[in-house]
């Protein structure tokens, strides 16, 4: 029969094939038999009718046996084939007042299962016709017929009764079961997929189950997963590039494990850190080996790249700084301390080698202080400290500037140039991270330059104002140019080891550039000076 039936399930479709071959078999054996008179059935039909019914019950059955139904229109001629044939045979040759009419309840189930409700109610009904029609062409031989024929008649409409009392009950506590899972599933679907970690559920073998919307983010991609392999769809290295199998990872785990140094490569050849907690799924059986008795996998990621970036950052900056602070911190303990000690023993002491070991310690103190100073501009950009966007008037701004290094320009006898635009206007960010910036490439320049000029300039064009320093100091020597924004960098050049430096100035520019949503240019030539640069948008009125 047709697999489709509202209460179609291979066991019951199993049941009435079987029975759809057998039960023609028993009921034209015993036709046979009251054919050679070994038994009574009180009923007679012409012996060519009765091979052609049999024939063609025969060959029914046997169809229907070999032959499974592909279609619901195909199971409804076999179904109405089989009571057609059913009651010619009750009719004609065996009779309805016998216990083979009991088989027609199968028939009724056999409509339940293909048909539901209207199957069972067409079967009873034609089979309570065949037994109206029964008793009035036979009642002549006597009233026992119609008694009988209406007691198997009763049987068979209880019979069906208990068809649809036990069919309806289960269906209702199935179809109710059925809506409940349902909603669980998919609540769980929607708590999954709303989730910003990925996770991903695989079978035993690896074969992917279940995904939710956040694992096509982090892999970047809209292509369908399902039914895939996980070492197909995640194919991994470690942080030594060597590959790594997930799905050996899963088949070796016990219990919850995480990696945090897996290496996930995109097609493009970008890559990404992973952190992976994978952990198997058990079954509730007992008595199977703990291997065979994991069900499947979950696997929850997330992306670490930038955190592991971070703390390696940390670290480095970390170590970099104490090695950084080692020195000066040094130097300044051994001059204080042969101050001290040349004071304890009262040793004749001149005054301009008082005064050196003094400065040497005054001039370690005060780069510490710059360091410090760096350190702490750093760390409030890093969490934010005053980065509230406020409006700023860059003519005011450039004119504060001006005026705080004018005095300090003319010491080191140089000339110091304001150039501004008629127009300028206003732009919107961070005021202490913009004068943190430009006091930034205004001390340098000073630093920097032994003789000339440096010239703080702002000039607007087409709505975006670009604010430089220029200088005709020492300049950037070309493979310099490429290290001036990493920590504590200096150039080897013997002109910059003259002056005190951090070495964190321009890394922190980049910092706070990167805070204000701009970027820093700028040109260089050995010998020629430098200008830094960089861009804002004036606030439209």
């Amino acid at each position: 029969m047709y697999p489709g039936g509202p209460h179609y399930s291979q066991r019951a479709a199993q049941l009435i094939r079987y029975a759809g071959l057998l039960v023609p078999i028993i009921l034209i054996s015993y036709g046979l038999l009251g054919e050679l008179g070994i038994v009574t059935t009180g009923r007679s039909i012409p012996i060519v009718g009765f091979w052609l019914l049999n024939v063609w019950w025969l060959l029914l059955a046997v169809m229907q046996f070999a032959y499974t139904s592909r279609s619901r229109y195909d199971s409804a001629l076999r179904l109405a084939g089989y009571h057609l044939l059913g009651a010619a045979y009750l009719f004609f040759i065996i009779g309805i007042a016998t216990p083979f009419a009991a088989f027609w309840i199968i028939l009724v189930l056999a409509s339940w299962v293909y048909f539901g409700k209207i199957g069972v109610y067409l079967s009873t009904l034609w089979f309570t016709a065949v037994v109206f029609i029964d008793i009035f062409f036979w009642a002549t031989i006597g009233h026992t017929i119609a008694v009988n024929d209406l007691v198997a008649l009763v049987a068979v409409l209880l019979g069906s009764i208990v068809t649809l009392g036990v069919g309806l009950t289960p269906k209702r506590a199935i179809k109710s079961a059925h809506k409940r899972e349902t909603l669980q599933h998919d609540r769980m679907i929607t708590v999954i997929n709303n989730l910003s970690d990925a996770i991903i559920s695989t079978d035993r073998h690896g074969i992917i189950k279940l995904y939710n919307a956040a694992s096509l983010n982090l892999l970047d991609t809209n292509v369908d997963i399902k039914e895939k392999t996980i070492d197909q769809i995640l194919p991994l290295t470690d942080e030594q590039n060597n590959p790594v199998k997930i799905s050996e990872l899963l088949k070796s785990a016990k219990s919850s494990q995480t990696r945090d140094d897996l290496v996930y490569s995109f097609s493009e050849g970008d890559t990404m850190t992973l952190e992976v907690t994978y952990s198997p799924i058990r079954s509730g059986s007992s008595g199977e080996k703990e291997a065979a008795g994991h069900e499947g996998y979950i696997l929850i990621m997330r992306d670490v790249t930038k955190a592991k970036s971070l703390a390696e950052e940390r670290d480095e900056f970390i170590s970099v700084v104490s090695h950084e602070l080692r020195t000066p911190i040094a130097i300044t303990e051994g001059s204080l301390s042969n101050v001290q000690l040349m004071l304890k023993q009262g040793t004749k002491v001149t005054q301009k080698a008082l005064a050196e070991t003094v400065d040497a310690a005054h001039d370690q103190i005060i780069y510490l202080a710059k360091m410090v100073n760096d350190l702490s501009t750093l760390s409030r950009a890093e969490r934010g400290v005053a980065d509230a966007p406020e409006e700023i008037d860059v003519r005011e701004l450039m004119h504060k500037m001006f005026d705080a290094y004018h005095d300090e320009a003319k010491s080191r006898k140089l000339h110091f140039n304001l150039d501004l635009s008629p127009t300028l206007g206003s732009v919107s960010t961070s005021r202490l991270y913009l004068e943190e910036l430009l006091q930034n490439f205004i001390t340098n320049a000073l630093k920097y330059t032994k003789e000339g000029s440096v010239t703080v300039s702002a000039e607007q064009k087409a709505g975006v104002v670009t604010f430089a320093v220029k200088d005709t100091g020492i300049g950037i020597s070309k493979s310099d140019q490429q290290k001036i924004f990493q920590k504590f960098f200096r150039s080897e050049d013997y002109r910059t080891r003259e002056t005190n430096g951090t070495g964190l100035g321009l890394y922190v520019a980049r910092k706070l550039a990167s805070k204000i949503g701009t970027r820093i240019d700028f040109t260089s030539r050995l010998n020629h000076g430098s200008t830094f640069s960089f861009s804002l948008p004036v606030i439209k009125k």
